[in-house]
Protein backbone atom coordinates (compact mmCIF):
# COMPACT_ATOMS: atom_id res chain seq x y z
CA UNK A 1 0.00 0.00 0.00
CA UNK A 2 1.15 3.51 -0.80
CA UNK A 3 2.82 5.37 2.05
CA UNK A 4 0.29 7.86 3.42
CA UNK A 5 2.61 9.98 5.51
CA UNK A 6 4.83 12.84 4.28
CA UNK A 7 8.56 12.16 4.58
CA UNK A 8 9.28 15.77 5.51
CA UNK A 9 8.52 16.27 9.26
CA UNK A 10 7.76 19.98 8.72
CA UNK A 11 5.24 19.09 6.01
CA UNK A 12 3.67 16.54 8.35
CA UNK A 13 3.36 19.12 11.16
CA UNK A 14 1.79 21.58 8.74
CA UNK A 15 -0.80 18.99 7.68
CA UNK A 16 -1.60 18.22 11.31
CA UNK A 17 -1.99 21.93 12.12
CA UNK A 18 -4.31 22.53 9.15
CA UNK A 19 -6.35 19.48 10.14
CA UNK A 20 -6.67 20.60 13.79
CA UNK A 21 -7.67 24.08 12.63
CA UNK A 22 -10.96 22.61 11.37
CA UNK A 23 -11.63 21.44 14.94
CA UNK A 24 -10.89 25.01 16.05
CA UNK A 25 -13.47 26.24 13.54
CA UNK A 26 -16.38 23.84 13.98
CA UNK A 27 -16.62 24.04 17.76
CA UNK A 28 -17.94 27.58 17.37
CA UNK A 29 -21.10 25.85 16.13
CA UNK A 30 -20.99 23.20 18.85
CA UNK A 31 -20.63 25.62 21.78
CA UNK A 32 -22.81 28.50 20.55
CA UNK A 33 -25.62 26.55 18.89
CA UNK A 34 -25.78 23.04 20.37
CA UNK A 35 -24.53 23.45 23.92
CA UNK A 36 -24.99 27.03 25.06
CA UNK A 37 -26.68 30.00 23.40
CA UNK A 38 -29.17 28.58 20.91
CA UNK A 39 -30.03 25.62 23.18
CA UNK A 40 -31.10 28.05 25.91
CA UNK A 41 -32.64 30.50 23.40
CA UNK A 42 -34.74 27.69 21.92
CA UNK A 43 -36.12 26.64 25.32
CA UNK A 44 -36.75 30.14 26.68
CA UNK A 45 -37.66 32.17 23.59
CA UNK A 46 -38.70 29.86 20.76
CA UNK A 47 -40.53 27.36 23.02
CA UNK A 48 -41.56 30.15 25.44
CA UNK A 49 -40.07 28.36 28.49
CA UNK A 50 -42.67 25.59 28.38
CA UNK A 51 -41.64 22.19 29.84
CA UNK A 52 -42.35 20.61 26.45
CA UNK A 53 -39.41 22.64 25.12
CA UNK A 54 -37.00 19.90 26.29
CA UNK A 55 -39.02 17.39 24.29
CA UNK A 56 -39.03 19.56 21.15
CA UNK A 57 -35.26 20.03 21.48
CA UNK A 58 -34.70 16.30 21.92
CA UNK A 59 -36.81 15.62 18.80
CA UNK A 60 -34.67 18.02 16.77
CA UNK A 61 -31.47 16.42 17.99
CA UNK A 62 -32.76 12.88 17.44
CA UNK A 63 -34.04 13.54 13.92
CA UNK A 64 -30.76 15.11 12.81
CA UNK A 65 -28.82 12.21 14.30
CA UNK A 66 -31.06 9.57 12.67
CA UNK A 67 -30.55 11.12 9.24
CA UNK A 68 -26.79 11.45 9.78
CA UNK A 69 -26.53 7.89 11.06
CA UNK A 70 -28.34 6.50 8.02
CA UNK A 71 -26.36 8.36 5.37
CA UNK A 72 -22.88 8.23 6.93
CA UNK A 73 -21.80 4.65 6.06
CA UNK A 74 -22.93 4.96 2.43
CA UNK A 75 -21.33 8.37 2.00
CA UNK A 76 -18.16 7.06 3.64
CA UNK A 77 -18.01 4.12 1.25
CA UNK A 78 -18.50 6.44 -1.73
CA UNK A 79 -15.79 8.77 -0.45
CA UNK A 80 -13.35 5.84 -0.07
CA UNK A 81 -14.02 4.69 -3.63
CA UNK A 82 -13.85 8.15 -5.20
CA UNK A 83 -11.23 9.70 -2.87
CA UNK A 84 -13.77 12.44 -2.29
CA UNK A 85 -13.55 13.10 1.43
CA UNK A 86 -12.81 16.77 0.96
CA UNK A 87 -15.71 17.37 -1.41
CA UNK A 88 -18.19 15.80 0.99
CA UNK A 89 -16.65 17.71 3.89
CA UNK A 90 -17.07 20.98 1.98
CA UNK A 91 -20.73 20.29 1.17
CA UNK A 92 -21.70 19.46 4.75
CA UNK A 93 -19.64 22.31 6.18
CA UNK A 94 -21.46 24.82 3.97
CA UNK A 95 -24.81 23.25 4.89
CA UNK A 96 -24.04 23.82 8.56
CA UNK A 97 -22.75 27.36 8.06
CA UNK A 98 -25.70 28.56 5.94
CA UNK A 99 -28.34 26.98 8.21
CA UNK A 100 -26.67 28.37 11.33
CA UNK A 101 -26.61 31.90 9.95
CA UNK A 102 -30.35 31.68 9.13
CA UNK A 103 -31.17 30.95 12.79
CA UNK A 104 -30.96 34.72 13.20
CA UNK A 105 -34.51 34.88 11.78
CA UNK A 106 -36.05 32.64 14.46
CA UNK A 107 -38.10 34.06 17.32
CA UNK A 108 -40.87 33.42 19.83
CA UNK A 109 -43.18 30.63 18.70
CA UNK A 110 -41.24 29.73 15.53
CA UNK A 111 -40.70 26.17 16.76
CA UNK A 112 -41.01 24.38 13.40
CA UNK A 113 -38.86 26.89 11.49
CA UNK A 114 -36.17 26.82 14.18
CA UNK A 115 -36.17 23.03 14.34
CA UNK A 116 -35.85 22.66 10.54
CA UNK A 117 -32.84 24.98 10.46
CA UNK A 118 -31.27 23.31 13.48
CA UNK A 119 -31.76 19.83 12.00
CA UNK A 120 -30.10 20.91 8.73
CA UNK A 121 -27.23 22.62 10.57
CA UNK A 122 -26.66 19.63 12.82
CA UNK A 123 -26.69 17.20 9.89
CA UNK A 124 -24.04 19.36 8.23
CA UNK A 125 -21.92 19.45 11.37
CA UNK A 126 -22.21 15.78 12.31
CA UNK A 127 -21.95 14.31 8.79
CA UNK A 128 -18.92 16.48 8.09
CA UNK A 129 -17.12 14.89 11.03
CA UNK A 130 -17.21 11.50 9.27
CA UNK A 131 -14.92 12.82 6.53
CA UNK A 132 -12.86 15.02 8.83
CA UNK A 133 -12.12 12.13 11.24
CA UNK A 134 -11.15 9.87 8.32
CA UNK A 135 -8.21 12.17 7.53
CA UNK A 136 -6.50 11.20 10.81
CA UNK A 137 -4.81 8.01 9.48
CA UNK A 138 -3.44 10.05 6.55
CA UNK A 139 -1.70 12.80 8.51
CA UNK A 140 0.27 10.85 11.11
CA UNK A 141 1.66 7.43 11.99
CA UNK A 142 -0.35 4.94 14.15
CA UNK A 143 1.84 5.37 17.23
CA UNK A 144 0.83 9.06 17.34
CA UNK A 145 -2.92 8.65 16.71
CA UNK A 146 -3.77 9.33 20.36
CA UNK A 147 -1.87 12.57 20.77
CA UNK A 148 -2.74 13.97 17.33
CA UNK A 149 -6.43 13.23 17.93
CA UNK A 150 -6.02 14.91 21.31
CA UNK A 151 -4.41 17.96 19.70
CA UNK A 152 -7.46 18.22 17.43
CA UNK A 153 -9.89 18.22 20.33
CA UNK A 154 -7.68 20.62 22.30
CA UNK A 155 -7.72 23.01 19.34
CA UNK A 156 -11.48 22.57 19.23
CA UNK A 157 -11.92 23.62 22.82
CA UNK A 158 -9.51 26.49 22.26
CA UNK A 159 -11.86 27.49 19.43
CA UNK A 160 -14.74 27.33 21.90
CA UNK A 161 -12.94 29.77 24.20
CA UNK A 162 -12.25 32.09 21.27
CA UNK A 163 -15.91 31.86 20.22
CA UNK A 164 -17.15 32.66 23.72
CA UNK A 165 -14.81 35.65 23.90
CA UNK A 166 -16.08 36.82 20.51
CA UNK A 167 -19.77 36.65 21.45
CA UNK A 168 -19.45 38.01 24.99
CA UNK A 169 -20.05 41.65 23.91
CA UNK A 170 -23.24 40.51 22.15
CA UNK A 171 -24.47 38.59 25.21
CA UNK A 172 -23.73 41.48 27.56
CA UNK A 173 -25.94 43.68 25.34
CA UNK A 174 -28.61 40.96 25.12
CA UNK A 175 -28.04 40.57 21.36
CA UNK A 176 -28.62 36.84 21.45
CA UNK A 177 -29.77 36.21 17.87
CA UNK A 178 -26.74 38.04 16.52
CA UNK A 179 -24.45 35.36 17.94
CA UNK A 180 -25.78 32.80 15.44
CA UNK A 181 -24.37 34.40 12.25
CA UNK A 182 -21.19 35.22 14.21
CA UNK A 183 -20.83 31.50 14.90
CA UNK A 184 -21.33 30.74 11.20
CA UNK A 185 -18.72 33.32 10.14
CA UNK A 186 -16.17 31.97 12.63
CA UNK A 187 -16.71 28.46 11.27
CA UNK A 188 -16.32 29.65 7.67
CA UNK A 189 -13.11 31.61 8.24
CA UNK A 190 -11.15 28.99 10.16
CA UNK A 191 -12.45 25.98 8.19
CA UNK A 192 -11.18 27.40 4.90
CA UNK A 193 -7.50 26.28 5.25
CA UNK A 194 -8.35 22.56 5.28
CA UNK A 195 -9.94 22.90 1.84
CA UNK A 196 -7.01 24.89 0.46
CA UNK A 197 -4.04 22.96 1.83
CA UNK A 198 -5.04 19.38 2.76
CA UNK A 199 -5.30 16.89 -0.10
CA UNK A 200 -7.07 13.54 -0.46
CA UNK A 201 -4.88 10.52 -1.19
CA UNK A 202 -6.34 9.58 -4.56
CA UNK A 203 -6.36 6.22 -6.29
CA UNK A 204 -7.19 6.35 -9.99
CA UNK A 205 -10.37 4.50 -10.97
CA UNK A 206 -10.62 3.25 -14.54
CA UNK A 207 -14.19 1.96 -14.39
CA UNK A 208 -17.15 4.30 -14.54
CA UNK A 209 -19.88 3.19 -12.13
CA UNK A 210 -22.65 4.76 -10.09
CA UNK A 211 -21.20 6.07 -6.83
CA UNK A 212 -24.51 5.50 -5.02
CA UNK A 213 -24.63 1.86 -6.16
CA UNK A 214 -21.00 1.36 -5.15
CA UNK A 215 -21.69 2.92 -1.75
CA UNK A 216 -24.55 0.54 -0.97
CA UNK A 217 -22.60 -2.45 -2.30
CA UNK A 218 -19.58 -1.72 -0.09
CA UNK A 219 -21.71 -1.14 3.01
CA UNK A 220 -23.61 -4.37 2.35
CA UNK A 221 -20.33 -6.24 1.98
CA UNK A 222 -18.98 -4.78 5.22
CA UNK A 223 -22.13 -5.68 7.17
CA UNK A 224 -22.00 -9.27 5.91
CA UNK A 225 -18.34 -9.57 6.91
CA UNK A 226 -18.52 -7.65 10.18
CA UNK A 227 -18.07 -10.92 12.09
CA UNK A 228 -14.48 -10.94 10.82
CA UNK A 229 -13.95 -7.63 12.65
CA UNK A 230 -15.14 -8.81 16.07
CA UNK A 231 -12.90 -6.51 18.08
CA UNK A 232 -14.01 -3.50 16.07
CA UNK A 233 -17.67 -4.54 16.39
CA UNK A 234 -17.36 -4.81 20.18
CA UNK A 235 -15.72 -1.40 20.37
CA UNK A 236 -18.52 0.15 18.30
CA UNK A 237 -21.10 -1.39 20.63
CA UNK A 238 -19.33 0.00 23.71
CA UNK A 239 -18.95 3.34 21.92
CA UNK A 240 -22.70 3.35 21.15
CA UNK A 241 -23.55 3.33 24.86
CA UNK A 242 -20.97 5.58 26.47
CA UNK A 243 -21.00 8.24 23.74
CA UNK A 244 -24.76 8.35 24.33
CA UNK A 245 -24.04 9.87 27.71
CA UNK A 246 -21.40 12.27 26.39
CA UNK A 247 -23.65 13.58 23.60
CA UNK A 248 -26.61 14.05 25.93
CA UNK A 249 -24.52 16.03 28.40
CA UNK A 250 -23.35 18.27 25.54
CA UNK A 251 -26.90 18.78 24.26
CA UNK A 252 -28.55 19.51 27.61
CA UNK A 253 -25.87 21.09 29.84
CA UNK A 254 -26.99 24.63 29.04
CA UNK A 255 -30.69 23.90 29.45
CA UNK A 256 -30.06 22.04 32.69
CA UNK A 257 -28.01 24.86 34.20
CA UNK A 258 -30.61 27.45 33.16
CA UNK A 259 -33.82 25.53 33.93
CA UNK A 260 -32.90 23.50 37.01
CA UNK A 261 -30.10 25.58 38.56
CA UNK A 262 -31.45 28.98 37.39
CA UNK A 263 -28.07 30.18 36.12
CA UNK A 264 -27.86 33.66 34.68
CA UNK A 265 -26.19 34.13 31.28
CA UNK A 266 -23.09 35.39 33.10
CA UNK A 267 -22.99 32.28 35.30
CA UNK A 268 -23.43 30.12 32.20
CA UNK A 269 -20.49 31.89 30.59
CA UNK A 270 -18.32 31.12 33.63
CA UNK A 271 -19.47 27.50 33.59
CA UNK A 272 -18.64 26.97 29.93
CA UNK A 273 -15.32 28.76 30.28
CA UNK A 274 -14.45 26.23 33.00
CA UNK A 275 -15.59 23.32 30.80
CA UNK A 276 -13.67 24.46 27.72
CA UNK A 277 -10.49 25.27 29.68
CA UNK A 278 -10.29 21.90 31.41
CA UNK A 279 -11.25 20.18 28.13
CA UNK A 280 -8.14 21.58 26.45
CA UNK A 281 -5.91 20.13 29.18
CA UNK A 282 -7.83 16.87 29.29
CA UNK A 283 -7.64 16.32 25.52
CA UNK A 284 -3.86 16.79 25.43
CA UNK A 285 -3.08 14.86 28.63
CA UNK A 286 -5.35 11.92 27.83
CA UNK A 287 -4.11 11.90 24.22
CA UNK A 288 -0.51 11.47 25.37
CA UNK A 289 -1.64 8.98 28.04
CA UNK A 290 -3.47 6.83 25.47
CA UNK A 291 -0.31 6.50 23.35
CA UNK A 292 1.56 5.44 26.51
CA UNK A 293 -0.82 3.01 28.26
CA UNK A 294 -3.24 2.21 25.43
CA UNK A 295 -6.56 3.63 24.28
CA UNK A 296 -8.70 1.09 26.12
CA UNK A 297 -7.17 1.76 29.55
CA UNK A 298 -7.45 5.49 28.95
CA UNK A 299 -11.13 5.14 28.02
CA UNK A 300 -11.79 3.11 31.18
CA UNK A 301 -10.29 5.90 33.31
CA UNK A 302 -12.35 8.56 31.54
CA UNK A 303 -15.61 6.59 31.89
CA UNK A 304 -15.06 6.04 35.61
CA UNK A 305 -14.61 9.80 35.99
CA UNK A 306 -17.81 10.35 33.97
CA UNK A 307 -19.81 8.04 36.25
CA UNK A 308 -18.51 9.80 39.36
CA UNK A 309 -19.22 13.21 37.86
CA UNK A 310 -22.82 12.33 36.95
CA UNK A 311 -23.45 10.92 40.43
CA UNK A 312 -22.07 14.11 41.98
CA UNK A 313 -24.32 16.22 39.71
CA UNK A 314 -27.39 14.20 40.74
CA UNK A 315 -26.76 14.49 44.48
CA UNK A 316 -25.96 18.24 44.42
CA UNK A 317 -28.50 19.53 41.86
CA UNK A 318 -31.15 20.48 44.44
CA UNK A 319 -30.67 23.15 47.08
CA UNK A 320 -32.24 20.83 49.65
CA UNK A 321 -30.29 17.72 48.66
CA UNK A 322 -28.45 16.15 51.60
CA UNK A 323 -25.02 16.25 49.97
CA UNK A 324 -25.54 19.84 48.87
CA UNK A 325 -26.59 20.87 52.40
CA UNK A 326 -23.57 19.06 53.86
CA UNK A 327 -21.17 20.92 51.57
CA UNK A 328 -23.00 24.21 52.16
CA UNK A 329 -22.58 23.83 55.93
CA UNK A 330 -18.92 22.85 55.59
CA UNK A 331 -18.06 25.82 53.33
CA UNK A 332 -20.40 28.23 55.15
CA UNK A 333 -22.51 28.95 52.04
CA UNK A 334 -26.25 29.12 51.45
CA UNK A 335 -28.02 26.46 49.37
CA UNK A 336 -28.16 28.54 46.19
CA UNK A 337 -24.44 29.39 46.30
CA UNK A 338 -23.47 25.78 47.01
CA UNK A 339 -25.69 24.58 44.16
CA UNK A 340 -23.94 26.93 41.73
CA UNK A 341 -20.43 26.10 42.91
CA UNK A 342 -21.17 22.36 42.83
CA UNK A 343 -22.13 22.61 39.19
CA UNK A 344 -18.89 24.48 38.48
CA UNK A 345 -17.12 21.41 39.91
CA UNK A 346 -19.22 19.22 37.63
CA UNK A 347 -18.13 21.37 34.69
CA UNK A 348 -14.48 21.07 35.70
CA UNK A 349 -14.65 17.28 35.91
CA UNK A 350 -16.83 16.79 32.82
CA UNK A 351 -14.69 19.14 30.78
CA UNK A 352 -11.56 17.21 31.70
CA UNK A 353 -12.93 14.00 30.19
CA UNK A 354 -15.36 15.29 27.56
CA UNK A 355 -12.80 15.86 24.82
CA UNK A 356 -10.61 13.05 26.17
CA UNK A 357 -13.35 10.44 25.73
CA UNK A 358 -14.14 11.53 22.18
CA UNK A 359 -10.49 11.95 21.23
CA UNK A 360 -9.39 8.58 22.60
CA UNK A 361 -12.34 6.89 20.89
CA UNK A 362 -11.33 8.43 17.57
CA UNK A 363 -7.71 7.29 17.91
CA UNK A 364 -8.73 3.74 18.91
CA UNK A 365 -11.08 3.64 15.93
CA UNK A 366 -8.19 4.67 13.68
CA UNK A 367 -6.11 1.76 15.03
CA UNK A 368 -8.89 -0.78 14.53
CA UNK A 369 -9.96 0.35 11.05
CA UNK A 370 -8.67 -1.27 7.80
CA UNK A 371 -6.66 1.38 5.94
CA UNK A 372 -8.32 0.83 2.58
CA UNK A 373 -11.84 1.30 3.99
CA UNK A 374 -11.18 3.98 6.58
CA UNK A 375 -13.90 6.47 5.58
CA UNK A 376 -16.48 3.70 5.24
CA UNK A 377 -15.68 2.41 8.70
CA UNK A 378 -15.71 5.92 10.09
CA UNK A 379 -19.17 6.07 8.54
CA UNK A 380 -20.12 3.14 10.78
CA UNK A 381 -18.40 4.91 13.66
CA UNK A 382 -20.69 7.84 12.91
CA UNK A 383 -23.67 5.48 12.56
CA UNK A 384 -23.15 4.11 16.06
CA UNK A 385 -22.30 7.50 17.54
CA UNK A 386 -25.19 9.37 15.95
CA UNK A 387 -27.81 6.65 16.41
CA UNK A 388 -26.86 6.52 20.09
CA UNK A 389 -27.42 10.28 20.24
CA UNK A 390 -31.02 9.64 19.17
CA UNK A 391 -31.83 7.58 22.26
CA UNK A 392 -29.99 9.60 24.91
CA UNK A 393 -31.66 12.99 24.29
CA UNK A 394 -35.06 11.28 24.00
CA UNK A 395 -34.52 9.53 27.34
CA UNK A 396 -33.45 12.81 28.92
CA UNK A 397 -36.39 14.72 27.42
CA UNK A 398 -38.99 12.08 28.33
CA UNK A 399 -37.73 11.51 31.90
CA UNK A 400 -37.49 15.26 32.45
CA UNK A 401 -41.03 15.74 31.09
CA UNK A 402 -42.58 12.85 33.08
CA UNK A 403 -40.91 13.62 36.41
CA UNK A 404 -40.81 17.40 36.06
CA UNK A 405 -37.20 17.28 37.34
CA UNK A 406 -34.09 17.16 35.19
CA UNK A 407 -32.03 15.59 38.01
CA UNK A 408 -33.72 12.23 37.41
CA UNK A 409 -32.87 12.50 33.72
CA UNK A 410 -29.20 12.77 34.79
CA UNK A 411 -29.55 9.49 36.68
CA UNK A 412 -31.02 7.79 33.62
CA UNK A 413 -28.15 8.99 31.41
CA UNK A 414 -25.55 7.67 33.88
CA UNK A 415 -26.65 4.11 33.04
CA UNK A 416 -25.34 4.54 29.50
CA UNK A 417 -21.82 5.18 30.83
CA UNK A 418 -22.06 2.08 33.03
CA UNK A 419 -23.17 -0.20 30.16
CA UNK A 420 -20.51 1.24 27.82
CA UNK A 421 -17.81 0.61 30.42
CA UNK A 422 -18.98 -3.01 30.82
CA UNK A 423 -18.91 -3.78 27.07
CA UNK A 424 -15.52 -2.07 26.72
CA UNK A 425 -13.98 -4.76 28.94
CA UNK A 426 -14.27 -7.22 26.04
CA UNK A 427 -12.33 -4.96 23.61
CA UNK A 428 -8.57 -5.35 23.21
CA UNK A 429 -6.03 -2.77 22.08
CA UNK A 430 -4.44 -4.18 18.90
CA UNK A 431 -0.67 -4.79 18.98
CA UNK A 432 1.37 -2.61 16.57
CA UNK A 433 1.56 -5.31 13.90
CA UNK A 434 -2.26 -5.61 13.87
CA UNK A 435 -3.05 -1.91 13.54
CA UNK A 436 -5.23 -1.20 10.53
CA UNK A 437 -6.37 -4.79 10.11
CA UNK A 438 -9.69 -4.39 11.96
Amino acid sequence: MKNLYPKNPKENKARIFVWTLFDFANTSYSIIIVTFIFAVYFKEVVARSKPVGDLYWSFGISLSMIITALISPVLGAIADYSAGKKRFLLFFTLLCIVSTSLLFFTGSGTVLFALVLFVLANIGFEAGLVFYDAFLPEITVPKNYGRVSGYGFAMGYLGSLASLALIYPFISRNLIRETFPVSALFFLVFATPIFLFLKDNRNKREEKRSYVKIGFERVSFTLKHLRYHKNLALFLLAFFFYIEGVNTVIFFAGNYAKSTLHFSMQSLMIFFLIVQSTAILGSVIFGILSDSIGQKRTLVISLLIWIGTMAFAFFTSGRGDSLNLLFAKFFNLNGEEMQRYSFYVVGLLAGGVMGATQSTSRSLMSKLTPQDRKTEFFGFYSLFGKSSAVLGPLVFGIVSYWTGQQKFAILAITLFFVVGLFVLQFVTDPPPEKIGSG
